[in-house]
């Protein structure tokens, strides 16, 4: 850790403070360093992108100390890519009919074959810099160069099938749930990413994913299992 110097820190809310950083892997190192300490008042560290919520008791402590004691805080290191102490999850994707609905767009979109836009997408391993927009949906950056910059639908689907794998601008992710949802379709994964009836949500903000193909077939045979521990091992440090 760095000596600090003055946080950019606003309110969030009467038990939140905002702290904004310049790169997402300052925020995750920062992020792990405050859960580390756990100061008493603490409730909960939201990293999302470059900014991290402090949610704490205001019970026990005033908007004022909480600033303080961040300000601190040593700041991070950023030697090694963020995502390195999380988990890297290997993610199963069908990228063929009827799971790859808007593939054809896609490619029209990006002027890539369509068999060259599926291994631009899975050549890459991600990470997850946020957690929503409902429970457990994984943004994960960043597509490559080839990929990036396809927009929204110009209206968004009234359901998305739960494991469905969309990319919109620069970044991809996969729809846990049932929900409506804009983003273009370009495969599913039949793993079970998000069980709220059993609080299971494996998927945490600084793990990173790498997606590989399967068929139809593998996909039927693999439909409805959790994505469990069978599917990461630790992020070895030469990955990047």
């Amino acid at each position: 850790m760095q000596a600090n110097n003055k946080l950019a820190l606003v309110p969030l809310g009467d038990q939140a403070v905002l702290v904004y950083w310049a790169r997402e892997e300052q925020a995750q190192r920062w992020a792990e360093r405050l859960q580390a300490d756990a100061p008493p008042w603490l409730e909960d560290v939201v990293v999302a992108y470059v900014t991290v919520g402090v949610f704490y008791q205001a019970d026990k402590v005033s908007y004022e100390q909480v600033c303080a004691y961040l300000q601190g805080l040593p700041l991070p290191e950023v030697s090694r890519p963020a995502g390195l102490s999380g988990r890297l999850w290997s993610i199963p994707v069908c990228y063929e009919e009827p799971f790859a609905t808007d593939l054809q767009q896609v490619a029209i979109h990006t002027g890539l074959a369509p068999a060259e836009l599926i291994r631009l997408h899975y050549s890459v391993i991600y990470t997850v810099y946020a957690i929503g927009f409902v429970p457990g949906f994984p943004y994960l950056g960043y597509l490559p160069a080839g990929l990036s910059g396809v927009p929204r639908l110009p209206s968004p689907r009234r359901e998305v099938p739960p494991g469905s794998v969309g990319i919109a601008g620069r970044q991809t992710g996969i729809y846990p749930l049932a929900r409506p949802g804009g983003w273009h379709l370009i495969g599913r994964t039949p793993l079970t990413i998000v069980d709220v009836e059993q609080a299971f949500f494996p998927l945490k903000v600084g793990d990173r994913v790498r997606f590989y193909p399967i068929s139809t077939n593998e996909f039927h045979l693999l439909a409805g299992r959790h994505l469990d521990d069978t599917f990461w091992h630790p992020c070895p440090h030469d990955q990047q």
